[in-house]
C-alpha cells in the first residue's frame, strides 16, 4: 500500500488518560457520598467515556438524577485537570517522530469532545503536529460511523486508501474499515476481559507501540 498518512486514536491508544479520568471519576464519586473504584476496575471502561466510568462504579439501581450529578461533577473536575496524570504509551514519540522523518502526516480521530479533546491535545504539545485533529463533536456521527475518518482525510488531503487506522476498541476497527482504511488493533490500551480483538477484523495487531514502530518500519522499506 502507498502509505500518506497513520490516525490514531486518542485515549488507549496515543496517550494513557485513564490516570486522570478515573481521578476526576473518585473524586465526583466522593463527592456524592460514594466509595472510590479500584482504578483497575473501571480502566477497561475508560475507551466508552465518562459515563460507562461510571456505570461501572455505582449500581444500576442508582437513580438517573444521582448518576447526572455525579457526571456534572466529574467532567467538571477533568476540565480542570486535564493533563495532570496523562502521559504518552512508552515508544509512542518514538513512532511520531520516525512518522515525521520520514515525511509522512499523522492524526488524531477520537470520540472525546472537543471541550476536553482539544485542551489535552494542546497540554501534550501536539496541536502544531498533528496534521488534523477530529473530535466525537466534530462531525454528526463520531465512531463507529467512518465520517470522523473521512473528514480527517479530507482536512489532511489524504486518499483513505492510503491511511492507517490504529485504535484500541472495536469501534475503531469498524470505523476505520468502513473508510477503507488499513486497521491495526492497540492491544496493549482498554481492553474489557471479554473483548477479543483478534476477531475485530482489523489487519494487524500491536501489543506495544514499539510493535508499531517496527511495522511502519517495515511497511516503508517493502
Amino acid at each position: 500500500m502507498k502509505l500518506s498518512c497513520i490516525l490514531f486514536d486518542l485515549d488507549g491508544t496515543l496517550v494513557d488518560t485513564a490516570p486522570d479520568l478515573i481521578a476526576c471519576l473518585n473524586f465526583a464519586l466522593e463527592r456524592h457520598d460514594f466509595s472510590p473504584v479500584v482504578a483497575e476496575h473501571v480502566k477497561p471502561h475508560v475507551s466508552f467515556g465518562a459515563i460507562a466510568l461510571i456505570n461501572a462504579s455505582i449500581e444500576k439501581s442508582i437513580d438517573d438524577e444521582k448518576r447526572a450529578a455525579i457526571l456534572t461533577t466529574m467532567l467538571e473536575e477533568y476540565e480542570a485537570n486535564i493533563a495532570r496524570y496523562s502521559h504518552f504509551f512508552d515508544g509512542i514519540l518514538d513512532v511520531l517522530d520516525f512518522i515525521e522523518t520520514k515525511n509522512l502526516l499523522w492524526g488524531i480521530v477520537t470520540n472525546k469532545r472537543e471541550r476536553f479533546a482539544l485542551p489535552l491535545i494542546h497540554a501534550l504539545e501536539l496541536k502544531n503536529r498533528a496534521a488534523c485533529v477530529i473530535c466525537g463533536d466534530t462531525t454528526p456521527n463520531p465512531k463507529p460511523h467512518p465520517a470522523p475518518l473521512l473528514e480527517a482525510c479530507k482536512r489532511a488531503n489524504v486518499s483513505a486508501v492510503e491511511c492507517v487506522y490504529i485504535g484500541d476498541a472495536a469501534h475503531d476497527i469498524l470505523a476505520g474499515k468502513s473508510a477503507k482504511m488499513y486497521t491495526i488493533a492497540a492491544t496493549y490500551g482498554y481492553l474489557q476481559t471479554n473483548d477479543n480483538p483478534e476477531n475485530w477484523g482489523a489487519n494487524a495487531l500491536i501489543s506495544s507501540p514499539q510493535q508499531l514502530l517496527a511495522w511502519l518500519e517495515d511497511a516503508l522499506c517493502r
